[in-house]
């Protein structure tokens, strides 16, 4: 039951994501979730299935950022804080620790959903 809770919580994150963001390889000019990663110059990380919802959290952060509405630095330390998260995660993989990284990152989510909305008016209701 709880595994099922944590995969909906991701689920429901991934389809969130999924409406406004582009495919992993970029589209329609938006960078590739490979081009988010190396804009650091940090290793790129494989999320494996949670892969397109940090792309939606990486592609909501960078548009904050390239709207002026986020340092880069800052930029870099969020992408830096979810990659450290997630390797915590899969390097001792188990119900709590799938429930922490997913507390976690639906908090990031947020977070770059919240510096996107500030900077882009499509975000907004009005």
């Amino acid at each position: 039951m709880r595994m099922l809770l944590i995969s909906g919580v991701l689920g429901a994150a991934l389809l969130t994501g999924c409406v406004g963001t582009p495919s992993l390889d970029g589209s329609l000019g938006a960078p590739s979730f490979s081009a988010l990663q190396d804009m650091c110059g940090t290793s790129p990380v494989d999320y494996g299935a949670d892969a397109q919802s940090v792309y939606s959290a990486f592609y909501d952060a960078y548009v904050a950022e390239r709207r002026g509405g986020l340092q880069k630095e800052r930029f870099c330390a969020f992408q830096a804080a979810i990659a450290e998260r997630y390797r915590a995660y899969r390097a001792n993989p188990g119900p709590e620790a799938q429930s922490a990284w997913a507390k976690f990152f639906l908090e990031q989510r947020a977070q770059a959903l919240s510096w996107r909305a500030a900077v882009d008016p499509t975000l907004r209701a009005g």
